[in-house]
């Protein structure tokens, strides 16, 4: 049986303890510098689901790997969940060693597989972390990504784009995973005209027809990514708009890229800091898989009724 998730009747001042590790490091043949990994988890509790977790591509150097996106991650494991870090041959940490290598330097193919890479070995990662081993419900996989991580994680939840090196159509689904999370994710690619378009051609073709695995995308109603497209927030809306249900959109008020500042404490590149913020969207996104794994049960409705309803709402939710 999985640990039940914290409610909101919950003492504020009785924090779930967490348990973070890292690096957690896999050779894989081929890739130019082992796969390193981050492991955040309740420190109790069994039958956990988990959260597989792309990161973005700002301008820090050390966000953009396993020693980012703290405030989010330590809020998910509190809620019962094994959020697993993996830095993408992307990150800015790695660029020094990475910089010839073949699909530098975004790795946007490398990036998804690296995904499927962990899941290959779910077993030596969840053996290798004092106190995880026989905790993990296998069966229960989620993948969330922020900003490129979004792009990452569409792939994996079923889009599909045209190789720009080779030509072709490429399929990158991942089975295992059985609900996804997309935080200011890149939409469609024929609006796209900034300076980073021709940088990242694969953001060009991506179909979002295919992506039929269910998910939640959050999009902040601020976030203009004008190096992108002149298009708007609404971008970050289109894996929802063009993609088969099941899906559903949180859009966020008054929220820009870091969605308040998911990405790291007290980070400079968060122009939108708001701790407040991040807690509400831990708790819906928790929310919303426990939800996806658990049908039938309320806290997701019991979420959107306390954080998007009433007064002062920190969003707005839409479905089909």
């Amino acid at each position: 049986m999985s640990t039940p998730p914290a409610t909101s009747t919950d003492a504020p001042d009785a924090p779930v303890p967490v348990l973070s590790f890292g690096p957690v490091v896999l050779s894989v043949p081929g890739r130019p510098v082992d796969l390193q990994l981050r492991v955040s988890a309740p420190a109790t509790g069994t039958g956990l689901a988990v959260i597989l977790l792309s990161h973005g591509q700002g301008p820090s150097n050390n966000l953009s790997s396993l020693n980012g996106y703290a405030p989010l991650v330590n809020l998910w494991a509190a809620q019962g969940f094994v959020v697993i870090q993996p830095t993408h041959l992307s990150s800015r940490t790695l660029s020094h060693l990475v910089a010839d290598a073949p699909g530098a330097p975004f790795f946007w193919r490398s990036r998804s597989e690296d995904m499927s890479r962990v899941l290959d070995r779910l077993d030596l990662i969840e053996k290798a972390v004092p106190s995880l081993s026989g905790r993990i419900d296998h069966t229960q996989v989620a993948v969330a990504g922020h900003s490129f991580g979004g792009f990452t994680s569409s792939l994996l939840l079923g889009a599909r784009v045209t190789d720009p090196d080779e030509g072709g159509e490429v399929s990158l689904l991942e089975p295992r995973i059985k609900a996804g999370v997309l935080l200011a994710a890149p939409g469609r690619g024929d609006v796209l005209q900034g300076p980073m378009a021709d940088a990242l051609p694969a953001f060009r073709s991506i179909d979002f027809s295919t992506m039929t695995t269910p998910a939640l995308v959050v999009a902040g109603d601020e976030d203009d990514s004008r190096h992108f497209t002149d298009m708007g927030p609404d971008w970050h809306a289109d894996p929802y708009t063009l993609a088969p249900g099941p899906k559903t959109l949180l859009t966020l008020f008054d929220a820009e890229h870091g969605l308040g500042g998911i990405a790291g404490y007290d980070a400079a590149e968060t122009t939108d800091e708001n701790p407040e913020r991040v807690a509400a969207l831990a708790r819906l996104t928790a929310a919303y898989l426990h939800t996806r794994f658990h049908p039938g049960t309320s806290e997701w409705q019991a979420a959107c009724e306390a954080l998007t309803t009433g007064p002062d709402p920190v969003g707005r939710v839409e479905q089909k």
